[in-house]
């Protein structure tokens, strides 16, 4: 007897998580789109996660529980996707919560846009509004950015997509690779890649999640997680890109000459990038290498500009600056924190 192919699998990973995993589970069952299978991936959980799972698979069988043995949510993650069967994969997280819609946006965007290899969506932050201020202002930053021209441009900023509002093409999976294992965050050296290769990624315009944000959360404590692990692994897609894209190359110019943004500015060194001048909006910053000031920039034609800038009310004010001067993102400049 044939087993019918779903169109969907979600994969969803979980550790210990006997706190949230059947709130996330039940949003999946009552979305309002029935024609999916959802991998639920024990990995090496102490609590009671493997029994409501296994109550869920007892439920409905569309709920399938496996494990993996290799700890870590990327090796979870990957033995999700390499059972799983469906023509769209989608990725979700023990501690959140889907909206009703979820599946069906994503499923409806995937098949009016074959050009695209995977979709994502906006997503609520739920949390402390004073311990996970951060978190706060990622959300409003990644829920602002939608397009696939936006994402594109926007990538080494921070990780552009929420990765368990993810969904993906099958083929997107089988041509360019799942998450990979490295002191790095998986999901953002994936995007990165993907990005990287051509694939078209763009965001449904809807929340589509509750993200859930609390101490414990890996992000906060993994050191794969940390900021100079983010640095490392988009310096080295940066390098490579504007190898590729910088008329100038291997020169560039970095807005930013504070010691923060120098530092995080010379990792791209390492990969053959050349920082020949820095630009600042302080006349009288004194370093080891020419710093011209911001009203002084020429116009668009002398360099290729990084802004090395993090707070985003600045990064928006240097960004209207140039392209007053004639500069174009992608093309004379990059907006890099």
């Amino acid at each position: 007897m044939l087993v019918r192919q779903p169109k969907i699998s979600v994969i969803l990973p979980f550790y210990n998580a006997e706190e949230t995993l059947d709130r996330a589970l039940n949003s999946i069952f009552q979305q309002d789109y029935n024609d999916f299978e959802c991998f639920m991936v024990d990995n090496c959980s102490t609590d009671s996660s493997r029994d409501i799972a296994l109550k869920w698979s007892d439920k409905d069988p569309r709920f399938r529980l496996i494990s993996e043995s290799r700890k870590g949510v990327m090796f979870a993650s990957n033995k999700g996707a390499e059972v799983s069967r469906g023509k769209y994969l989608a990725r979700m997280d023990a501690d959140d919560v889907a909206y009703s819609g979820r599946l069906r946006l994503q499923s409806d965007f995937l098949d009016s846009h074959p050009d695209h290899g995977a979709v994502a969506g906006l997503v609520r932050h739920v949390g402390d509004p004073v311990n996970t201020e951060g978190f706060r202002r990622f959300v409003e930053w990644s829920n602002s950015i939608r397009s696939y021209q936006e994402i594109y441009n926007r990538r080494f900023i921070e990780a552009p997509i929420v990765n368990p509002t993810a969904m993906w093409r099958r083929k997107t999976m089988e041509q360019y690779g799942m998450y990979r294992s490295g002191d790095f965050p998986e999901d953002y050296e994936m995007w990165l890649r993907w990005l990287d290769e051509g694939v078209k990624i763009a965001k449904v315009p809807e929340v589509i999640l509750d993200w859930f944000d609390s101490d414990g959360r890996l992000t906060r404590t993994d050191p794969i997680y940390s900021d100079r692990a983010f640095y490392e692994i988009k310096s080295m897609y940066l390098a490579k890109w504007l190898s590729e894209n910088n008329s100038f190359h291997p020169r560039v110019a970095v807005w930013g000459a504070s010691r923060i943004s120098r530092r995080r500015a010379r990792i791209l060194e390492q990969h053959g990038v050349q920082i020949s001048t820095y630009i600042d909006t302080k006349k009288s910053r004194q370093i080891e290498k020419e710093v011209i000031y911001h009203e002084d920039l020429p116009r668009a034609g002398t360099f290729f500009v990084l802004t090395y800038i993090r707070q985003m009310n600045n990064r928006e004010k240097i960004q209207a600056f140039l392209e007053d001067r004639g500069y174009t993102e992608g093309v004379n400049y990059l907006v890099v924190s």
